[in-house]
Protein backbone atom coordinates (compact mmCIF):
# COMPACT_ATOMS: atom_id res chain seq x y z
CA UNK A 1 0.00 0.00 0.00
CA UNK A 2 2.92 2.36 0.62
CA UNK A 3 3.92 1.98 -3.02
CA UNK A 4 0.39 2.94 -4.08
CA UNK A 5 0.42 6.00 -1.86
CA UNK A 6 3.79 7.11 -3.24
CA UNK A 7 2.46 6.78 -6.79
CA UNK A 8 -0.58 8.86 -5.91
CA UNK A 9 1.68 11.43 -4.33
CA UNK A 10 3.82 11.78 -7.46
CA UNK A 11 0.65 12.17 -9.55
CA UNK A 12 -0.63 14.88 -7.24
CA UNK A 13 2.70 16.77 -7.41
CA UNK A 14 2.51 16.87 -11.18
CA UNK A 15 -1.04 18.26 -11.08
CA UNK A 16 -1.01 20.62 -8.13
CA UNK A 17 1.33 21.33 -5.26
CA UNK A 18 -1.60 21.96 -2.96
CA UNK A 19 -2.60 18.27 -2.90
CA UNK A 20 0.71 17.01 -1.53
CA UNK A 21 0.01 17.76 2.15
CA UNK A 22 -3.40 16.10 1.88
CA UNK A 23 -1.94 12.88 0.48
CA UNK A 24 0.94 12.71 2.92
CA UNK A 25 -1.44 13.29 5.81
CA UNK A 26 -3.63 10.27 5.02
CA UNK A 27 -4.27 8.16 8.13
CA UNK A 28 -3.03 4.56 8.34
CA UNK A 29 -6.58 3.21 8.42
CA UNK A 30 -7.38 4.67 4.99
CA UNK A 31 -5.18 2.08 3.27
CA UNK A 32 -7.78 -0.59 4.13
CA UNK A 33 -10.07 0.95 1.54
CA UNK A 34 -7.90 -0.30 -1.32
CA UNK A 35 -8.50 -3.95 -2.33
CA UNK A 36 -5.75 -5.43 -4.47
CA UNK A 37 -6.87 -9.09 -4.30
CA UNK A 38 -10.03 -11.13 -4.12
CA UNK A 39 -11.27 -11.15 -0.54
CA UNK A 40 -13.57 -14.11 -1.11
CA UNK A 41 -10.93 -16.43 -2.56
CA UNK A 42 -8.41 -15.45 0.13
CA UNK A 43 -10.92 -16.18 2.86
CA UNK A 44 -11.85 -19.64 1.57
CA UNK A 45 -8.49 -20.82 0.27
CA UNK A 46 -6.67 -19.67 3.40
CA UNK A 47 -8.75 -21.68 5.87
CA UNK A 48 -10.08 -24.65 3.88
CA UNK A 49 -7.68 -27.15 2.33
CA UNK A 50 -10.19 -29.93 1.72
CA UNK A 51 -10.53 -33.37 3.31
CA UNK A 52 -7.53 -34.77 5.17
CA UNK A 53 -8.59 -38.27 6.24
CA UNK A 54 -7.75 -39.90 2.91
CA UNK A 55 -4.06 -39.02 3.16
CA UNK A 56 -3.84 -40.51 6.66
CA UNK A 57 -3.81 -44.01 5.11
CA UNK A 58 -0.29 -43.32 3.85
CA UNK A 59 0.93 -43.03 7.46
CA UNK A 60 -0.25 -46.47 8.60
CA UNK A 61 2.59 -48.77 9.73
CA UNK A 62 1.74 -52.47 9.38
CA UNK A 63 3.39 -55.19 11.53
CA UNK A 64 5.90 -57.60 9.93
CA UNK A 65 4.35 -60.51 8.06
CA UNK A 66 4.91 -64.20 8.64
CA UNK A 67 6.96 -66.31 6.25
CA UNK A 68 3.95 -68.29 4.99
CA UNK A 69 1.76 -65.21 4.68
CA UNK A 70 0.85 -63.71 1.33
CA UNK A 71 2.91 -60.56 0.69
CA UNK A 72 0.99 -57.38 1.29
CA UNK A 73 1.10 -55.15 -1.81
CA UNK A 74 2.25 -51.58 -1.37
CA UNK A 75 -0.27 -48.84 -1.98
CA UNK A 76 -0.41 -45.07 -2.03
CA UNK A 77 -3.34 -42.68 -1.60
CA UNK A 78 -3.52 -39.29 -3.24
CA UNK A 79 -6.11 -36.57 -3.74
CA UNK A 80 -6.75 -33.29 -5.54
CA UNK A 81 -9.11 -30.93 -3.76
CA UNK A 82 -11.29 -27.98 -4.73
CA UNK A 83 -11.34 -28.70 -8.46
CA UNK A 84 -13.48 -26.26 -10.44
CA UNK A 85 -15.54 -29.09 -11.94
CA UNK A 86 -18.94 -30.56 -11.17
CA UNK A 87 -18.93 -33.82 -9.12
CA UNK A 88 -21.54 -35.32 -11.45
CA UNK A 89 -19.24 -34.84 -14.44
CA UNK A 90 -16.16 -36.01 -12.54
CA UNK A 91 -17.89 -39.28 -11.56
CA UNK A 92 -17.85 -40.59 -15.14
CA UNK A 93 -14.11 -40.08 -15.49
CA UNK A 94 -13.31 -41.43 -12.01
CA UNK A 95 -15.26 -44.64 -12.61
CA UNK A 96 -13.77 -45.02 -16.09
CA UNK A 97 -10.19 -45.67 -14.90
CA UNK A 98 -11.03 -48.10 -12.09
CA UNK A 99 -9.25 -51.42 -12.44
CA UNK A 100 -6.85 -50.18 -15.13
CA UNK A 101 -3.10 -50.28 -14.96
CA UNK A 102 -1.37 -46.94 -14.55
CA UNK A 103 -0.02 -46.89 -18.11
CA UNK A 104 -3.40 -47.83 -19.58
CA UNK A 105 -5.24 -45.24 -17.52
CA UNK A 106 -2.88 -42.45 -18.56
CA UNK A 107 -3.12 -43.52 -22.20
CA UNK A 108 -6.93 -43.56 -22.15
CA UNK A 109 -7.21 -40.23 -20.32
CA UNK A 110 -4.96 -38.57 -22.89
CA UNK A 111 -7.66 -39.09 -25.53
CA UNK A 112 -10.63 -37.84 -23.48
CA UNK A 113 -11.45 -34.27 -24.42
CA UNK A 114 -12.77 -33.21 -21.03
CA UNK A 115 -11.44 -30.88 -18.36
CA UNK A 116 -11.81 -33.51 -15.62
CA UNK A 117 -9.71 -36.03 -17.55
CA UNK A 118 -6.69 -33.71 -17.37
CA UNK A 119 -7.10 -33.35 -13.60
CA UNK A 120 -7.42 -37.13 -13.07
CA UNK A 121 -4.37 -37.74 -15.23
CA UNK A 122 -2.32 -35.27 -13.18
CA UNK A 123 -3.48 -36.89 -9.94
CA UNK A 124 -2.44 -40.37 -11.13
CA UNK A 125 0.98 -39.13 -12.26
CA UNK A 126 1.52 -37.41 -8.91
CA UNK A 127 0.51 -40.59 -7.09
CA UNK A 128 3.02 -42.60 -9.14
CA UNK A 129 5.83 -40.21 -8.21
CA UNK A 130 4.77 -40.41 -4.58
CA UNK A 131 4.80 -44.21 -4.66
CA UNK A 132 8.29 -44.40 -6.14
CA UNK A 133 9.92 -41.74 -3.97
CA UNK A 134 8.28 -42.32 -0.58
CA UNK A 135 6.75 -45.80 -0.56
CA UNK A 136 9.59 -47.87 -2.01
CA UNK A 137 7.77 -49.04 -5.14
CA UNK A 138 10.45 -50.41 -7.45
CA UNK A 139 8.73 -50.23 -10.86
CA UNK A 140 6.42 -47.33 -11.62
CA UNK A 141 4.59 -49.35 -14.29
CA UNK A 142 3.74 -52.10 -11.80
CA UNK A 143 0.79 -50.16 -10.35
CA UNK A 144 -2.93 -50.21 -10.98
CA UNK A 145 -5.90 -48.04 -9.99
CA UNK A 146 -7.47 -49.83 -7.04
CA UNK A 147 -9.84 -47.00 -6.04
CA UNK A 148 -10.98 -43.93 -7.92
CA UNK A 149 -13.88 -41.77 -6.82
CA UNK A 150 -14.88 -38.15 -6.31
CA UNK A 151 -16.74 -36.09 -3.73
CA UNK A 152 -18.57 -32.82 -3.46
CA UNK A 153 -16.50 -29.75 -2.68
CA UNK A 154 -17.33 -26.12 -2.01
CA UNK A 155 -20.26 -24.46 -3.72
CA UNK A 156 -20.19 -20.71 -4.33
CA UNK A 157 -23.52 -19.06 -5.00
CA UNK A 158 -23.99 -16.13 -7.32
CA UNK A 159 -26.74 -14.52 -9.29
CA UNK A 160 -27.50 -13.93 -12.93
CA UNK A 161 -29.62 -11.16 -14.35
CA UNK A 162 -32.79 -12.10 -16.19
CA UNK A 163 -35.40 -10.11 -18.02
CA UNK A 164 -37.87 -7.73 -16.40
CA UNK A 165 -35.59 -6.92 -13.49
CA UNK A 166 -35.44 -10.47 -12.14
CA UNK A 167 -32.47 -12.48 -10.90
CA UNK A 168 -31.63 -16.17 -10.92
CA UNK A 169 -29.32 -18.10 -8.61
CA UNK A 170 -26.14 -19.66 -10.00
CA UNK A 171 -24.03 -22.34 -8.26
CA UNK A 172 -20.30 -22.62 -8.94
CA UNK A 173 -19.55 -26.20 -7.88
CA UNK A 174 -16.20 -27.72 -6.92
CA UNK A 175 -15.22 -31.36 -6.42
CA UNK A 176 -12.56 -33.49 -4.73
CA UNK A 177 -10.88 -36.41 -6.50
CA UNK A 178 -9.41 -39.40 -4.62
CA UNK A 179 -7.25 -42.20 -6.01
CA UNK A 180 -5.46 -45.21 -4.53
CA UNK A 181 -2.77 -47.02 -6.50
CA UNK A 182 -1.79 -50.57 -5.58
CA UNK A 183 1.31 -52.50 -6.52
CA UNK A 184 0.87 -55.48 -8.81
CA UNK A 185 -1.15 -56.32 -11.90
CA UNK A 186 -4.86 -55.43 -12.14
CA UNK A 187 -7.49 -58.17 -11.70
CA UNK A 188 -9.42 -59.56 -14.64
CA UNK A 189 -12.77 -58.53 -13.17
CA UNK A 190 -12.66 -55.41 -11.05
CA UNK A 191 -16.26 -55.79 -9.84
CA UNK A 192 -16.68 -59.19 -8.12
CA UNK A 193 -19.53 -61.36 -9.35
CA UNK A 194 -19.70 -59.64 -12.74
CA UNK A 195 -18.24 -61.14 -15.87
CA UNK A 196 -16.14 -58.85 -18.00
CA UNK A 197 -17.81 -58.68 -21.42
CA UNK A 198 -16.24 -57.65 -24.67
CA UNK A 199 -17.72 -55.14 -27.07
CA UNK A 200 -18.95 -57.89 -29.44
CA UNK A 201 -20.73 -59.70 -26.62
CA UNK A 202 -22.51 -56.54 -25.47
CA UNK A 203 -23.50 -55.80 -29.08
CA UNK A 204 -25.00 -59.26 -29.55
CA UNK A 205 -26.94 -58.98 -26.29
CA UNK A 206 -28.32 -55.62 -27.38
CA UNK A 207 -29.37 -57.00 -30.77
CA UNK A 208 -31.06 -59.95 -29.10
CA UNK A 209 -32.99 -57.65 -26.76
CA UNK A 210 -34.11 -55.56 -29.75
CA UNK A 211 -35.38 -58.68 -31.57
CA UNK A 212 -37.39 -59.74 -28.54
CA UNK A 213 -39.31 -56.50 -28.36
CA UNK A 214 -43.07 -56.82 -28.47
CA UNK A 215 -45.73 -54.19 -28.91
CA UNK A 216 -48.55 -54.90 -26.44
CA UNK A 217 -52.09 -55.22 -27.82
CA UNK A 218 -50.82 -55.46 -31.39
CA UNK A 219 -51.58 -58.04 -34.09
Amino acid sequence: MSHLLRSLGRLAISNSNRLVPALTALPATSTNQFHTSSTLSKKWNGHSTGPKRWLEYNKIIYPPQEADEKPRPAFVCHQKTNIKYSPKKMWYIASFVRGMSVDEAIKQLSFIDKKGATTVKEAILEAVELAVKRHNVEFRSNLWVAESFCGKGRVFKGFRRHGRGRFGEVEYKHSHYFVRLEEGSPPENYYPGQEQKSGDQMLQEWLESMRKRKVIHSL
